[in-house]
């Protein structure tokens, strides 16, 4: 069963839709990369579209891989079809870290 026609979503004033239901990205111990690969992969294919994530998770690089893969199983057309948030950690609010930071979770 798929969930993606299941969750409801709000409209952003962007004009994208957030599905109100996402999954986390946080755990500890944090499993192998490849297995949460794995995992989100999964995710996505039974319609998970939202992803919660934070560098401080080490969760990012993970994520970046399991929509790609995703596109190249054609579980979605493109990374547009997915919400992913992320959080700028307290280490590095500073303001010369700023831009650094979002630039690597962008990446």
């Amino acid at each position: 069963m798929e969930l993606r026609n299941q969750i409801p979503g709000v409209l952003l004033r962007a004009g994208q839709e957030m599905p109100l239901i996402g999954m986390g990205t946080a755990t500890s111990p944090f499993p192998q990369p490849h297995r949460v690969i794995s995992i989100l992969v999964d995710a996505i294919e039974v319609g998970y579209r939202h992803f919660d994530t934070a560098a401080h998770y080490a969760s990012e690089e993970p994520l970046g891989r399991a929509v790609a893969e995703a596109v190249a199983r054609g579980l979605i057309k493109g990374r547009s079809e997915v919400l992913i948030t992320s959080k700028l950690w307290c280490k590095d609010s500073h303001p010369d870290l700023v831009l650094q930071a979002i630039n690597k979770t962008l990446q």
